[in-house]
This record gives structure tokens, sequence and C-alpha cells, in this order.
């Protein structure tokens, strides 16, 4: 429970929990948050890892005078990160296939999370690559969804690049932005849970969609 907690902690409070890992790691900070969104877009069993918050605090930092993070250097780095994740996510999917997702009730590979991608992608196709940048969980395992259904490469490559550039440059500029403002610097765990509610939305929908064409197929 105190790893729980401190994970907690450091999820609502990345704005200090970064300045202090800049002060402690020096240049290796780059490496830490190459991996963090590495990761977070690259492994199906790493949903739980900060991307919109993490980009929005590591932009408000960059944004700061002095800052040891330069924004466009950074920038680049976390686009090359993200597009490299979701390649070796599609990669992944294509050799595995659905095969991994046996448990109902597994808290790393959660079929629940699978479905709920199949759902999206439904709904808006191949640009799911492109939207599920923005949504927690789904910007996870849509590649992994489309090395399933051996979505041709060139036109996964074009999503990819693009949605990792527009995540990366939005996320990271309204960080810095609007980072520095007394009430978001005061509020930043809200600000963190705000954006979680937000990117949450198109998931949400898409699931209470699904849920009552369900219920109006079995009436029918």
């Amino acid at each position: 429970m105190d790893l729980i907690a401190q994970l907690i902690d450091i999820f609502l409070h990345l704005d200090q929990h970064l300045n202090e890992w800049a002060a402690t790691l020096g240049p290796w900070l780059y490496v830490v948050l190459f991996l963090i969104v590495f990761c977070e877009t690259g492994l199906v069993v790493t949903p739980f890892l900060p991307g919109d918050s993490l980009l929005f605090a590591v932009g408000a930092l960059a944004s700061l005078e002095g800052s040891p993070i330069e924004l466009p250097q950074t920038a680049l780095l976390l686009i090359v990160a993200a597009v490299l994740g979701d390649a070796v996510n599609y990669s992944i999917g294509a050799y595995l296939g659905p095969a991994v997702f046996s448990s109902e009730r597994s808290r790393l590979l959660n079929k629940q999370h699978l479905v709920r991608t199949q759902l999206f992608y439904e709904r808006h196709g191949g640009k799911t690559i492109f939207l599920a940048r923005f949504v927690p969980i789904i910007r996870t395992f849509a590649p992994f969804v489309a090395g399933i259904g051996r979505m041709r490469y060139r036109y996964f490559a074009t999503y990819n690049v693009t949605g990792a550039i527009t995540w990366v440059v939005v996320c990271m500029g309204a960080g810095a932005l609007f980072g520095e403002i007394p009430l978001v610097k005061e509020n930043f765990e809200l600000v963190v849970l705000g954006i979680i509610a937000v990117s949450l939305i198109p998931v949400v929908t898409e699931f209470v969609r699904a849920r009552r064409e369900a219920a109006a197929g079995s009436e029918a």
C-alpha cells in the first residue's frame, strides 16, 4: 500500500517531483522521460503510467526561465519515444495477437481494455491511432489492436507519426502556456484529475453507446 500511495503522490504532484528529479538526475532525466513515454505507449502492461499529465508538467517546467529542460529538444525526444512506442506495440500485437489476453480479471493484461479499444475502432476506424493519443488506456491498446488486425503498416505509421507530434505539442504547449499560472500551480493535482476526466469522456461515451446498442439488440 505504501508503494501505491507513493505512485499516486507522484502522479498527482508531477510538477514537484519533476523539479526534484531534474536536480537529482541532471541529463539522465531525459532518459527517464523517454522511457516513461515509450513504455506508456509501447507496452500493454503499463497503461497506468502518466501520459497527458506528464507532458503537461514537462511543458510547464521547460517554460521556466533557467529551467534544466529545453522545451524544443524535449518535445522532439518525446515525439520519438511516442512514435517508437506505438511501433513496438503494433509489432507485439502482430506477433502475439489476442492470445495473451486469456484472463478476464488480470490487472496487467485485462481483456476488457482490449474490448473497449475494439469498440473505439468500430466507431472511428483507422483514425483511432490518432485520436487514441489523447485517451488513457485506449492510447496504450490501440496500436496493439492495429497489429492484431494487421492494419497496413504504412497506413498505421501515418497516423502514428501525426498523432505523436500533435499529442506532444498540444500537451507540452498547454503546460508551457498555463503551467505557471498561480491558480494552476497551487492546484496541480486538480488539474491532473481534470485532464484525466476530460480525456476519459470518449471511452465512457463509447462504452455507454455500446451498452445501449446491445440492450436494443436484445430487446429486438
